[in-house]
């Protein structure tokens, strides 16, 4: 891990900027002692400095509770190379829903699974790397981003303890399998009026989970509509559970 910059947000929160293996990230340390427990911060595959201004918003919120919170650039994302199978699902996915189809099961695997398979091995060499700072400590929570990617970590990843997901974007079947696998503690966000996300299949996919402490907290409004005591309620879960 090599830190390209840093500075002090105007509450006092540690911000650096970091590559490892090339992967851009971002890092955010609380005034608080260290070591400092850890929130992986999962984000839609729209680029770090798109998704910057609510990444900020969700670490500074983690720090203010003692929380250190870092992310890192999705595969084919941001100022990452390219990537032609995902960049065709997603132009498949726009005609479809552009045309008022339905979006097939093909075109939801080929959108998912590749990005599931290439960045979780990216997330958990991230976390490895991060562990190793004498300001993190564990344990850890994952929040957010693709809610497979969430699924993924959870089942293969020990260092997690926790996790908050946003069902908010399209899962392949073959996740539910996953889904069941899953035994950590969950905090689930789902908008009811979500217009990218189908409700039926949020809630099934919710009952799939196989944690014996699963909460889904449902709200009025579409996807980008989560509203601010949604998210207090997510802390106050990740304190419970990474305390």
């Amino acid at each position: 891990m090599h830190f390209t910059s840093d500075r002090h947000l105007d509450d006092g929160v540690l911000e650096r900027e970091f590559t490892l293996d090339e992967i851009p990230g971002i890092l955010w340390t609380p005034t608080s002692a260290a070591p400092a427990p850890l929130i992986l911060l999962g984000h839609p595959p729209l680029g770090l400095r798109k998704m910057y201004p609510r990444l900020a918003e969700r670490a500074r919120r983690a720090a203010a509770e003692g929380f250190a919170a870092a992310t890192i650039e999705l595969p084919g994302s941001g100022d990452r190379p390219r990537w032609a199978p995902v960049e065709q699902a997603r132009a498949d996915l726009r005609r479809a829903m552009e045309a008022g189809e339905p979006v097939g099961d093909g075109i939801i695997d080929a959108l998912v699974l590749p990005l599931v398979e290439r960045s979780v091995p990216e997330w958990r060499a991230a976390l490895d790397a991060l562990l190793s700072l004498p300001e993190i400590g564990g344990p850890v929570g994952y929040s957010g981003g693709v809610i497979s990617i969430g699924i993924r970590l959870a089942v293969v990843e020990p260092r997690i303890s926790a996790a908050v997901l946003f069902a908010g974007s399209l899962v392949p079947a073959a996740m539910f399998e996953e889904a069941r696998r899953v035994t950590i503690p969950l905090h689930v966000l789902l908008q009811w009026d979500d217009e990218g996300n189908e409700r039926q299949a949020a809630l099934n996919l919710f009952d799939a989970f196989g944690s014996e402490e699963k909460t889904l907290h449902a709200n009025m409004g579409g996807h980008t509509g989560v509203p601010q005591f949604a998210g207090d309620a997510a802390a106050r879960f990740f304190t419970r559970h990474l305390r």
